[in-house]
């Protein structure tokens, strides 16, 4: 062989070379991420020409379905009652893909990608069906939903409703909302101008309140407080601390007050339980303050404070649902502390986080896993994944529980009596934190469950900005939420 020869061979063999590593890094290095690209149309198309799975409730109400239509795009995506919904739905636009709820945390379940239908995807290439996604049954309870949504109304604030055994999540609503419907619209044009109006309104509807809002959680922290107390093994119901009218924070000057006479004491002494019966400040600032940020810390962690909570999905799923992490400061200094240890200053909440704090109390001390989704089932109907309930925590013992329960009852039957429904024991915790420049308005809260004895449901709402307490705003709220799910 010549020399123009030997270099024709080899000029050839290296082209074939780099046209196989070109191969292999386009078809499979870079696959996911050319198929990812937001410039990509034929992958968006070939998207929305596949049936993407539907999101249902606990009953089978669809919540989410795509129908056949005729144009480019070929199945529509549209949501039932979608501001209800919206914070467990998500959305799911040509210009911005999955985002949010169940949307993005199962999106590959969805359009039918995840791993777990390896075997759908193979029928589909040996028979030439249509790729079809798998549906999603969530744990929602769409009567519960509704009449959380209904009665926050034009409010701004959130319901969480969690099954106490399980942690499945009943409800989860935020309030302002949106309407994914708007979204959803084939016209590029329509969807992004909708888009831009939402995100620009100063009230943030696509915020999910529930899990990404940090609120201070008022007098409904002292529960957190009251736990620490007794499992310190220092203070059972009936133990005696100091309250009194006013209370100086240490180092300062300022007077702490309560909300009510009840909650002075008498001769300066409050029973624990009566304290908390009384939302007593004075009581719950001296008491924060003598057990110590760090055992208040560590039994607010044990609650999950301090941690991002998993909500729903996996990386292989899509992109997981989680929870801003609740704050309690630690180190604080003591007049810090004394005004944590009452739900102010620094300490902050989410709904969610609330909500488990009485679903732990309600389950005999024992906090599950707040879970949103039942079961996923692939097109032919089959189980592809059930959730199992599984524990999170045990913040506190069976007897500490027992002791909250009662000490919870007590805030019902002695301060809160609007709260109390007709043949059924509720127990419940109150709160009003003051915000604003000149604390000139507040975040009402009530937390509570039903019935006492064997609960059933366990809630957390929060209305914000309201010129109420806790008790008027949020309450009846959490009542009719209560009441709904105990039919």
């Amino acid at each position: 062989m010549n020399k123009a020869l030997r270099q024709l061979f080899t000029a050839v063999i290296v082209l074939f070379v780099i046209l196989g590593l070109s191969s292999t890094t386009i078809m499979g290095i870079r696959a996911n991420a050319l198929n990812n690209d937001s410039r990509n149309t034929r992958a968006l198309y070939a998207e929305y020409g596949a049936p993407r799975g539907s999101i249902l409730a606990s009953d089978g109400t669809i919540l989410a379905h795509s129908d056949h239509i005729n144009d480019t795009f070929q199945y529509q995506r549209k949501y039932i009652a979608g501001p209800t919904y919206a914070p467990v739905t998500g959305f799911y636009s040509i210009t911005n893909g999955s985002d949010r709820g169940i949307e993005n945390s199962r999106n590959r379940l969805l359009t039918g990608q995840a791993d777990s239908l390896w075997f759908d995807k193979i029928k589909t290439l040996f028979t030439g069906a249509q790729n079809r996604g798998a549906s999603i049954e969530t744990s929602i309870n769409p009567r519960l939903q509704q009449v959380a949504y209904q009665a926050l109304g034009q409010k701004s604030g959130s319901v969480v409703a969690i099954e106490p055994s399980t942690g499945r999540i009943l409800a989860m609503v935020s309030t302002p909302s949106y309407d994914p419907n708007e979204l959803a619209t084939h016209n590029t044009n329509a969807a992004m101008e909708s888009y831009n109006k939402i995100i620009n309104r100063s009230d943030n509807p696509m915020l999910n309140r529930a899990t990404s809002e940090l609120y201070p959680p008022g007098s409904t922290f002292k529960v957190v407080v009251a736990a620490a107390a007794l499992e310190s093994g220092k203070y059972n119901p009936d133990t005696e601390i100091p309250a009194g009218a006013t209370y100086t924070l240490p180092g300062t000057n300022i007077g702490l007050t309560n909300a009510t006479g009840a909650g002075n004491g008498y001769g300066g002494k409050l029973s624990l339980q009566d304290a908390l019966a009384y939302s007593s400040n004075t009581a719950f600032a001296q008491l924060g303050v003598s057990l110590g940020g760090g055992t208040i810390a560590d039994q607010a962690k044990k609650f999950g404070y301090g941690s991002t909570l998993s909500v729903d999905g996996t990386n292989s799923t899509g992109q997981p649902m989680k929870a801003t992490a609740s704050k309690f400061p630690a180190e604080a200094t003591p007049d810090k502390l004394a005004q944590a240890s009452i739900g102010q200053g620094d300490t902050v909440t989410t709904p969610l986080q609330n909500a488990m704090v009485a679903a732990a109390v309600a389950n005999g001390g024992k906090l599950m896993q707040p879970t949103l989704v039942d079961r996923v089932r692939s097109s032919d109907l089959s189980v592809l994944s059930e959730t199992s309930p599984t524990v999170y925590a045990e913040p506190f013992s069976g007897n500490t529980a027992q002791a909250l329960t009662g000490m919870m009852e007590g805030v019902v039957t002695k301060d809160s009596p609007n709260l109390q429904i007709p043949g059924v024991k509720v127990a419940a915790k109150t709160g009003t934190a003051q915000i604003g420049v000149n604390n000139d308005t507040n975040d009402g809260w009530t937390i509570g469950f039903a019935p006492a004895g064997q609960p059933k449901i366990a809630v957390a709402v929060v209305v914000h900005s309201t010129n109420s307490f806790g008790a008027a705003s949020a309450g009846p709220i959490m009542k009719q939420v209560i009441q709904e799910g105990l039919k």
